[in-house]
């Protein structure tokens, strides 16, 4: 089903116009911004002319048709070309946009952000983060594809990917991950230019890439010196679309800053580098007249024929998927929403007063409750699955054999793992998560901050939270990671104080769209006298009061297990005549959204306030006036035994109210 309705046939003098408008492009939008990047853009022209007119499927009228091509410049720095590509083919960027390239508020960033521009899929920047976003689109295309059948979902994920992109870490993982999966819906293109801002890739480059990607399972085509050839490129992109059962790599031999006189090939090409003088010198080897931002009809005629070719593939489609998905729209839409179906938040587990699950154990037993409610949840762990409570019981194992599976096992791929997620969540169809050890968010920050800067509905799920994690020590016993999460923009950071709560983070997390930190406990905690009642508009306004009441002579606020601390603090201050209120605040980011009102009715600003929460202190001053926590690196020993000595107790909370009062 996937392909395009076959390009018209067009003069070879019209498509080689075509490629050199892109080129003038190319140069003409960094010179008028006194910044970016026009080399590689120039030397990739033709490849870009190959995928737009003869090899994706799309339609320019509809950029979020569901079973469109995905397109991912993974080398976001020539975002130029990307730009260029999608104002001639019509995705309505305008000659002005491109005029206004790296300008503030201009749709022409510089590089491309997805839901700012029309037409761009991944928000890509970070080196290496596209690469490892199109294996998660892949992952989702294959398990819509295996659900609904090919009749509504088959498609491509193209993507440029440049020495950069393959020298990050995160490409090894990635590329080892999806060769193991046989993701044959996958076609990357290595631009192999042998250029870096350094200077030659040899400095600090000797990798043989065809044998790195064959060891990993992929299909590799090298074509070598064909990166003019329209034919040639287009054949090895088809060879690589007909190979169903494993990724494929077309490695091209391209010269950066070509057809430029004085800039093919030289390093400085990656940056800006060409001045008005290289500009007239390149468009006259080009045979182009020395205009900026020049487009002439016939070429702006081909493009926008390319970019309306796919409207009838997609009318098909529609008619094609509305008969395969009789009686089954809610699932369709739920999938593509990462939400669930009727009725399925009834199905959430509810704790009981006497029991102490582990939050992790507790998200495991909502997850366990959701693989039927919520049909796109696909979920697994960087090989700690169990211990990060991401088993999808009856989801069945991802792989090259079971391409439906909705269990994925990641393996020690934290990195590859995190931006896996954000591929899928934006590819849509699918709600990811992900789990691993809260202390190794570290390996994982470059697509946590991209999945919130994206708006990527994916789910972070890390677990052994503090320093209650215990014997592992210091290097296990994550102490700033909560407060250096909840810094990130558009983060939404959950860290829920029972099992209640719990279910009530994972009822606010399927039926809102936001980039989510799911953040728990190794350790048992009691449940909440009152959190079976109060949690789900509790958490879902980030804050509530747990016990106490207007009367109170201080609040005591705590997150996560440090809630039944401040509890068990509220008892001893109540035993010396003092009235204490508690409050649970899982989400800082929910809670600062609320109206003054609600905040002042739950942390009132009359009252002294103790904060407690087994992590650093620094930013509980915007809601304390003293903070318990651990402002110092972890240490060995049994969990209670560590919190005991680094102060996190129901005494310490006490001693400090009691300061206060």
């Amino acid at each position: 089903m996937s392909g395009p309705t076959p390009a018209p046939s067009i003069a070879p003098e019209l498509e080689q116009l075509a490629i050199s408008v892109v080129r003038g492009l190319a140069m003409d939008a960094p010179a008028a911004a006194k910044s970016g990047h026009q080399g590689t853009a120039m030397a990739l022209a033709p490849l870009a002319h190959v995928l737009w007119t003869r090899i994706m499927k799309y339609d320019a009228s509809a950029p979020d048709w569901a079973d469109r091509d995905r397109f991912i410049l993974s080398c976001g720095h020539a975002s130029i070309l990307q730009y260029a590509m999608l104002h001639l083919t019509g995705y309505g960027l305008t000659l002005d946009d491109l005029k206004a390239f790296r300008q503030w508020g201009s749709a022409t960033p510089g590089h491309p952000e997805v839901g700012h521009t029309a037409g761009v899929e991944v928000t890509t920047g970070p080196l290496g983060q596209g690469f490892a976003n199109g294996v998660g689109m892949a992952v989702a295309e294959q398990q819509l594809r295996e659900r609904f059948g090919a009749d509504v979902v088959d498609h491509h994920i193209f993507a440029l990917v440049g020495d950069g992109d393959l020298a990050e870490g995160v490409s090894h993982e990635a590329a080892s991950l999806a060769g193991h999966l046989g993701l044959g819906k996958l076609v990357y293109v290595y631009d192999d230019n042998h250029i870096s801002i350094d200077g030659p890739t040899e400095l600090s480059l000797s990798d043989n890439a065809v044998q790195r990607f064959e060891s990993y399972g992929w299909h590799v085509l090298d074509i070598g010196e064909q990166g003019e050839d329209l034919d040639a490129l287009e054949s090895a992109l088809r060879s690589a679309m007909a190979e169903t059962d494993r990724p494929s790599l077309v490695v091209v031999r391209t010269h950066i800053g070509y057809p430029s006189p004085e800039k093919t090939d030289d390093p400085a090409a990656h940056g800006l580098a060409f001045g008005a003088t290289e500009i007239t010198s390149a468009k006259a080897t080009m045979g182009i007249p020395d205009e900026p931002f020049w487009v002439p009809e016939d070429v702006l005629e081909v493009y926008r024929t390319a970019g309306t070719r796919g409207g009838a593939e997609r009318s098909e489609w529609e008619a094609r998927s509305a008969a395969a998905l009789a009686g089954r729209t809610a699932e369709w839409d739920a999938c593509w929403s990462g939400g669930g179906l009727p009725g399925w938040a009834d199905a959430l587990p509810t704790f009981e007063v006497g029991e102490s699950p582990a939050t992790r154990v507790a998200a495991q037993k909502c997850i366990d409750t959701m693989v039927d409610g919520v049909p796109g949840l696909m979920s697994g762990g960087a090989d700690l699955t169990g211990n990060t409570g991401t088993a999808l019981k009856g989801g069945g194992e991802l792989s090259a054999a079971n391409r439906g599976g909705r269990q994925i096992y990641f393996g020690v791929r934290e990195h590859a793992m995190g931006s896996v997620l954000v591929g899928a969540a934006l590819h849509g169809g699918v709600l990811p998560v992900g789990g691993t050890f809260l202390v190794f968010s570290d390996y994982m920050r470059p697509p946590v901050r991209l999945a919130a800067l994206s708006g990527a509905k994916a789910v972070f799920q890390w677990s052994h939270d503090s320093v209650g994690v215990g014997e592992d020590g210091p290097t296990h016993q994550p102490v700033e990671h909560v407060m250096s999460l909840r810094v990130i923009p558009d983060l939404v950071v959950l860290r829920p104080a029972d099992g209640n709560e719990v279910a009530a983070a994972w009822r606010w997390i399927v039926e809102h769209d936001a980039a989510v930190a799911l953040v728990l406990s190794r350790q048992n905690t009691p449940v909440l006298e009152t959190s079976a009642e109060r949690s789900v508009e509790g958490v879902a306004r980030g804050g509530y009061v747990v016990a106490g009441d207007d009367d109170a002579a201080v609040t005591l606020v705590g997150t996560g297990t440090e809630v039944a601390v401040a509890v068990d603090a509220a008892a001893l201050l109540a035993a010396d005549g003092i009235a204490a209120r508690v409050v649970s605040l899982p989400s800082w980011e929910l809670f600062d959204a609320q109206d003054a009102d609600y905040r002042e009715s739950v942390l009132p600003s009359g009252t002294p306030t103790v904060s407690v929460e087994a992590g650093v202190t620094l930013g509980w001053q915007k809601y304390a006036d003293a903070s318990v926590g651990i402002d110092r690196f972890g240490a060995s020993a049994p969990g209670e035994v560590a919190m005991a000595n680094l102060g996190v107790t129901a005494d310490a909370v006490a001693t400090a109210a009691r300061a206060l009062v």
